[in-house]
């Protein structure tokens, strides 16, 4: 073994971290017969030459070893070298001249891709034979190898159907059914072979055993006597009431079906690779087979909202009669096309099904968390299916089916639209202690802060959790600032008044939580009692260096509740604010007066102060209130300009508009934006602004020309120059559009959407979709379901304005 290994020049070579001298002990250690050594040598490889991922020169030296391993049967734990190997050569280049499409370091970087994907391809012969392997981890790693990287998928897709009818290790089998999931995404000339198998392997034969599906297969065992999960506790329907025969899943082992996970994997498989063939009702089949997988747990019936009609008791999850979703049989027999069903009989669903006397913070099957992802992927924006699949499995006794589904909840609130009432009331029942520990309420609790007032059907759970977990009102990080805890942020942002009495006790602590003052314009006029203490703790502030840090949350909270009567306290602020951190102090103060408008007008000498140039100054000296106008930023500038606006109105024109005008031409994009958004504050009387702001609608940057454009139409009063950008960049840049339907939705004598080409259409469309127009693949902000919460109020609002004008 290693033969030439030391001939490479090894030296030469680089991995994620240098030069790759250290790769031959590496390589070595993937042989030891020390388990140990075995282990930490994967892991370094996985760490330098694979680092994240990459597919460096010295990655390259290492395939032919790789490959030597991996068909070493003398060689343990071999199926980790397999899974690297596959991670390694799996990288899919888009089409042949995605190397003429790089320069450089990352032609390299693609160049490396290839040449890695071209040589484990070429040995991966070697994983034929490793297909019935005594090794356990080889046999579950070598399905997803030969399908990704064998350059023949069909001999690899007709050897994992041989295999499977072999095959008795649940997960092994498992993992050839996901290998055929694999080539029919990456070869579209097998896709209909693969979905016909999946087809045939979801069904299980009528014998004359009851159906999982038949309402009498069930005996009568306790549901949860919580909530959500109560209702319908007496509907003998599609789910029946528990197992009549606590031994086993009777009608569904041995030669005579297949098993229900490997079932629930045939489905997840064609929700990925076809998911057009999903029926109408695959949720009460996906749902009966993972009560199947629960074995002799306690059943828990589904909200009466999510049932569906009974499924059919000749016990089919994709239609009858051999019948696939699409109305076109499968081929073959009852089995699939010449398939012989599974082998396990009762052993094998014993083995995947809960174990006698387990627990309910047991999973019975692991491995259903990533199948149910993929389903839920598949399904996309079947909305409704998805909601009452989660809310079986949220009603689920095992705990890591519940905590999985909690957020598996989560990646569908932040994607797609619906009726979410029953699924977040069934968010709110995971909080009990008793329902699940502090793990499954955590994970609730941060889906649940996420939804602000989507939240509101899990107001008295948070609620009650709140109350009976005073010591989680505050959370500290390491090295951070004290924070609101998350059931207390969460029952504040769907504008609970019961939130008001903690928020206070929280006042009472020598700092108060970082975030505090986030919350409080959720809550509305029912905040209004804490604005005497935030007024209280702002005015005993010490004005040193920590100012910001301790002043920042009272005055986001006086801002939000627009408590005017602070001013005293504001003012001192301003005026002995302490040179670190100076900028951000009085950004904190400008937003404030803003908010406060005319009642602020106190201030205006000290706004004006902080706009005059320094060389007018009184007496030449620089103010206390803030830092030299020399040195200020644009966009603080003209912050400090809206400011005074908002404060003194008509009567600081002569102070205002030079300074916003300076701010639009300037280089910085901040600036420019904050003087643009400011005009538009002004509306008319900002008209001499509109050559400047009419120049900036072809600015390079898109936000500067949506700033623009809206600031325009408000200036101007008239759409005609400003919608042309804002209609391309609702389309090209989405996050622009709760702006562009504030201002569709302003109205005025003639509705702006009728006086806007084109301007109805796209509102209705919008609230016609089903993502949400933030939806990012791989990311997400926690802002993002309110605002996008926002833009179908703004919508809505457009359109009504209009029906009423006609």
């Amino acid at each position: 073994m290693f033969g030439g290994i030391d001939e490479v020049d090894w030296a030469s070579l680089e991995h994620a971290y240098g030069p790759a001298g250290d790769v031959p002990e590496l390589l070595r250690g993937l042989a030891s017969p020390d388990p140990a050594v075995r282990e930490a040598a994967l892991d370094c490889m996985y760490a330098t030459v694979h680092h994240q991922g990459e597919v460096f020169d010295s990655t390259l030296a290492c395939i032919p070893f790789l490959l030597e391993l991996a068909g070493d049967p003398a060689v343990q734990d071999r199926g980790g070298v397999i899974e690297l190997l596959t991670s390694i050569g799996g990288i899919d280049l888009d089409g042949d001249d995605a190397l003429e499409l790089v320069e450089g370091e990352e032609f390299e970087s693609a160049a490396n891709y290839a040449m890695a994907a071209s040589a484990v391809t070429a040995g991966a012969d070697v994983f034929l034979a490793q297909v019935g392997a005594e090794d356990r981890g080889v046999r579950l790693a070598v399905p997803l190898a030969l399908a990704t990287l064998h350059a023949e998928p069909a001999l690899v897709l007709a050897l994992l159907r041989e295999r499977l009818k072999v095959e008795q290790d649940p997960e092994v089998r498992l993992a050839c059914v996901e290998a055929g999931g694999r080539i029919a995404l990456r070869h579209d000339g097998l896709n209909p072979e693969v979905v016909e198998w999946l087809t045939g392997l979801t069904r299980v034969p009528h014998d004359a055993d009851p159906s999982v599906y038949d309402p009498d297969a069930y005996a009568a065992s306790p549901p949860y006597e919580h909530g959500a999960c109560d209702r319908g506790a007496g509907d003998r329907g599609a789910y029946g009431n528990g197992a009549r025969e606590t031994g086993g899943v009777r009608g569904t082992g041995g030669a005579s079906g297949y098993d229900p996970g490997l079932r629930l994997s045939a489905i997840a498989q064609l929700a990925r690779c076809a998911p057009h063939r999903l029926p109408d009702d695959v949720v009460p089949g996906v749902t009966g087979l993972l009560r199947e997988l629960r074995g002799g747990s306690p059943e828990a019936p589904v909200p009466q909202a999510h049932q569906h009609a009974p499924a059919p008791s000749a016990a089919t999850v994709l239609g009858q009669n051999g019948q696939s979703g699409n109305g076109q049989g499968g081929p073959g027999g009852p089995n699939g096309p010449g398939d012989q069903g599974g082998q396990g009989g009762g052993g094998q669903l014993r083995a995947l099904g809960a174990r006698p006397g387990a627990t309910t913070t047991e999973r019975a099957a692991p491995w259903t968390g990533a199948l149910l992802r993929t389903l839920h992927s598949g399904l996309g924006d079947r909305v409704d299916d998805r909601v009452a699949l989660l809310a079986d499995q949220l009603c689920s006794p095992d705990q890591g089916q519940r905590i999985d589904a909690v957020r598996m909840s989560s990646g569908l609130l932040r994607t797609c639209r619906g009726e979410y009432g029953e699924l977040v009331a069934l968010l709110g029942e995971q909080l009990p202690e008793d329902r699940g520990g502090p793990r499954l309420a955590d994970a609730a609790i941060a889906v649940l802060g996420e939804l602000f007032a989507l939240a509101e059907p899990a107001a008295d759970a948070l609620a009650e959790y709140v109350a009976a977990n005073p010591d989680r009102w505050v959370q500290e990080w390491v090295g951070g600032p004290l924070m609101l805890g998350g059931a207390v942020t969460a029952l504040a942002r769907t504008g609970d008044a019961r939130a008001v009495p903690v928020l206070m006790r929280m006042l009472e602590l020598p700092e108060a939580p970082q975030d505090l003052g986030y919350v409080l314009d959720h809550l509305g006029g029912a905040a209004a009692p804490l604005a005497p203490v935030l007024r209280g703790r702002l005015g005993a502030v010490a004005l040193d260096d920590r100012l910001y840090d301790l002043a920042g949350p009272l005055l986001y909270g006086l801002t939000a509740l627009r408590a005017s009567e602070a001013m005293p306290e504001v003012l001192r602020v301003l005026r002995g604010v302490p040179e670190y951190r100076r900028e951000w102090v009085v950004d904190l103060v400008l937003r404030a007066l803003t908010a406060f408008g005319p009642a602020a007008g106190e201030a205006v000498p000290d706004l004006r102060e902080l706009l005059r140039p320094a060389r007018h100054r009184r007496g030449g000296a620089r103010s206390r209130s803030a830092p030299e106008a020399g040195a200020l930023s644009p966009a603080f500038q003209a912050k400090a300009a809206a400011a005074l606006w908002a404060v003194e109105g008509a009567g600081s024109a002569d102070v205002v508009l030079p300074v916003l005008l300076g701010a639009l031409t300037a280089a910085d994009t901040g600036g420019r934006r904050s003087a643009a958004t400011a005009l538009g504050t002004m509306g008319p009387a900002a008209a001499v602004a509109e050559p400047a702001l009419t120049e900036l609608l072809a600015a390079v940057d898109p936000w500067t020309r949506v700033d623009a454009a809206v600031a325009l139409w408000r200036v101007t009063g008239r759409p005609q120059r400003a919608w042309p950008v804002l209609r391309a960049a609702w389309h090209t840049l989405p996050f622009t559009r709760v702006p562009t339907a504030e201002r569709l939705a302003a109205g005025g004598g003639i509705p702006a959407v009728a006086a806007v080409e084109g301007a109805e259409a796209l509102l209705r469309s919008e609230l016609a979709g089903v993502r949400r127009h933030n939806a990012i693949d791989g990311g997400y902000g926690s802002h993002d379901i309110v605002r996008d919460e926002k833009l179908l109020a703004l919508c809505r609002r457009a359109l009504i304005r209009e029906r009423r004008s006609l």
